[in-house]
């Protein structure tokens, strides 16, 4: 494709007043590559949907693929010549227009509760639905855990087998099943389909368990192992067919915060002893400690946990023949496994934990202690959620922070991502959930009805709804 030909409206009006600016430019991938086609001659008011013609056209997709783009770190909006800087200047400087593939789908803010789930006698202290969003299930300081139908709203099974509060439930990446664990160290896999417990209880912890992570999809798709972290400063990989520990990963001295198992092999670890450790899940060796919090360490994230949670299931996809390289694919189009750590020293670190001991970043800006971290479903962002009352907003792959996000009122204890990484919600200790415009960066919706705080937030996989729980034993349903 010719200059002449990318560059919109041929103004030639020989040096006269009315001649549109132009300026050179190229189009960049995210990793800083250069698009074939060179240093093309565009005029400073071309718009976005010209600026989708062109960069697909160079890219030569079959299927076009919506794009964002963006000059100097900010998204292009109306026309190119908004992000030139007052001091450019068109006849030297080069543009590098930085484009970004989007997600094809698009989820619509969620605007007004569609349903009040009554029935937990306690606070609801987790919720999760499962991978193909069809399920939700949620644990509770009643010792039960419960299946909701989400098409009726109301029970659909009451698991009581717990003797304490359960404090955490992680659904397998196949959906076939819920893990859940409690304040005794009992960990329990239920049936969504019945309600009933497979197999037996799962016992080995001498403390309550904190976190949940199950082997990926792609390394194993009967998704048979599991591993726990516990207050006892020990993690335990579980063989969930058998009911037994088959490896008991120790070397933290105080309690483990938090678990994550990656899709190399490797599991992480966080814990109060301010650490956070990288362990290989085939032979339980250490491989590498990643120093550098000052205080505990509370909550982990990876980059590849969306992938990671929804296996072989997209919400444009249907299931192919082999579930196995569908999870691969979408495991594998993150790329390069990052982790973000949030701790009570009010900072983050993001690392890339399969080669470095050093962290990529330290991001500070937070006020108080962090209680949740996310990275948006695309792997690109990454959200931070405080006490302090805000949110905060960091580029996943540098660090760099992009903004804060401000409207509640109390602690925000817990954030979720819409499947197409352009909203965000988070719980508070204020009452309310707020749904928040990635885009504009402001407050989207503001959802009241809560009478009391919400500790538990989750967008389904295919978008369609967001439940929250918390102090007032009561889930709710949240809609368009």
């Amino acid at each position: 494709m010719s200059k002449r030909k990318c560059s919109e409206g041929d103004h030639q009006d020989n040096g006269t007043e009315s001649e549109v600016k132009r300026v050179l430019s190229r189009f960049k991938s995210e990793t800083g590559e250069i698009l074939p086609g060179g240093l093309l001659d565009l005029p400073v008011d071309i718009t976005v949907d010209k600026l989708q013609l062109i960069c697909n056209a160079l890219l030569q997709e079959e299927d076009p693929v919506p794009l964002a783009f963006f000059v100097n770190d900010v998204e292009v909006a109306g026309t190119l010549e908004n992000n030139l800087n007052k001091n450019f200047s068109t006849s030297e400087d080069i543009v590098d227009i930085v484009y970004q593939p989007q997600a094809i789908f698009k989820v619509r803010a969620v605007t007004r509760c569609t349903g009040s789930l009554e029935g937990h006698k306690e606070a609801v202290i987790s919720v999760a639905f499962s991978p193909d969003g069809k399920y939700l299930a949620s644990g509770s300081g009643d010792t039960t855990v419960r299946f909701w139908d989400i098409y009726t709203q109301s029970p659909h099974f009451t698991c009581q087998e717990h003797k304490h509060w359960v404090l955490c439930i992680a659904w397998s990446p196949c959906g076939t099943k819920l893990a859940s664990a409690c304040k005794n160290g009992t960990i329990i896999l239920w049936d969504p389909l019945t309600g009933k417990q497979i197999g037996r209880s799962m016992i080995g912890h001498k403390m309550w368990v904190t976190s949940l992570s199950w082997e990926p999809y792609h390394q194993n798709p009967e998704c048979r192992y599991l591993v726990s972290a516990s207050k006892d400063s020990d993690l335990r990989i579980w063989d969930t067919k058998l009911g037994q520990t088959t490896r008991v990963l120790s070397g933290h001295t105080k309690s483990v915060t938090c678990v994550k198992w990656g899709g190399r092999d490797l599991i992480y670890s966080s814990s109060q002893d301010r650490t956070i450790k990288v362990w290989r899940s085939s032979d339980g060796i250490l491989c590498r400690t990643l120093e550098g919090h000052a205080h505990w360490v509370n909550t982990l994230a990876l980059n590849v946990d969306y992938a990671l949670r929804t296996g072989p299931y997209h919400p444009l996809e249907k299931p192919s023949d082999n579930l196995v390289e569908q999870a691969k694919k979408h495991y594998e189009a993150i790329g390069e496994e990052k982790l973000v750590s949030g701790s009570d020293d009010f900072t983050l670190f993001l690392w890339n934990p399969e080669k470095e001991k050093k962290p990529i970043a330290r991001m500070t800006g937070h006020q108080q202690l962090i209680n949740d971290v996310k990275f948006s479903p695309d792997g690109r962002m990454i959200a931070s959620a405080s006490f302090d009352k805000s949110i905060k907003l960091w580029e996943a792959n540098t660090g760099k922070y992009i903004t804060s996000l401000r409207g509640h009122v109390q602690a925000v204890y817990s954030v979720a991502w819409s499947a197409d990484s352009r909203l965000l919600v988070s719980g508070s200790s204020d009452s309310t959930l707020k749904v928040w415009s990635i885009k504009t960066k402001k407050l989207s919706q503001d959802l009241p009805g809560h009478a009391d705080e919400v500790y538990a937030v989750d967008w389904s996989p295919d978008g369609l709804r967001v439940a929250s729980g918390g102090k007032d034993k009561v889930l709710r349903l949240w809609q368009n």
